[in-house]
This record gives C-alpha cells, sequence and structure tokens, in this order.
C-alpha cells in the first residue's frame, strides 16, 4: 500500500471545501461528514494498486486527477506516496488555475 501525503494546498482547499459547505447550509455537520467522505476517498485511491484516474499533461507532467462528487482530486504518485496536490470544484477553470496568468 502507498503512503498517502496532502500537501499545505490540499489540506487549505479541504478546509475551504469544509467552510464553504458549512456556511452555504447553514450546517457543519453536513460540512464534516463531506470532508470525511473526501478523505476515505483519498485513502482508498492510496491503497489501489496501479496507476489511476486521467493524466493531466496540459497542467503538470506528473499530476493526474479524478471526480469525486463535484469536486476534481488532483494528485500525483511520487514513489511509494499518493500525493494529493489539490481538491477543486469540478466547474472551476482548472487550467487557469494551475496557469494563472496565462490567456
Amino acid at each position: 500500500m502507498r503512503s498517502l501525503r496532502y500537501t499545505s494546498a490540499a489540506l487549505d482547499d479541504i478546509a475551504d471545501i469544509v467552510a464553504y459547505i458549512a456556511e452555504s447550509n447553514s450546517n457543519t455537520e453536513l460540512a464534516e461528514g463531506f470532508a470525511g467522505q473526501l478523505l476515505d476517498k483519498c485513502e482508498k485511491l492510496a491503497a489501489l494498486r496501479g496507476t489511476l484516474g486521467r493524466a493531466r499533461p496540459e497542467l503538470r507532467p506528473d499530476l493526474r486527477s479524478i471526480p469525486f462528487k463535484s469536486y476534481v482530486i488532483f494528485f500525483r504518485y511520487l514513489g511509494d506516496t499518493f500525493e494529493v496536490v489539490n481538491i477543486l470544484e469540478g466547474h472551476r477553470d482548472i487550467d487557469g488555475y494551475f496557469h494563472p496568468g496565462d490567456e
């Protein structure tokens, strides 16, 4: 099994997602429950063998992604480590996020 690691950006994304869900639904339990589901999904992905998700060379050479509900989990393999890089809302300008300032 690969070890699981989150970048500081991914941890910030999770905190932002929790805050958004809690505020927009006035429900902290719902937000925390979603965060738990998201973390469980990342743990399951790290435990699976093989190469998962879609390669995203247009964003970064080593980046891969997989959808989770209305979000996209961006990750990469670093040896025996499954590193979650970012977790972004699926309707967001993903290319603009990874390449700010490009036109």
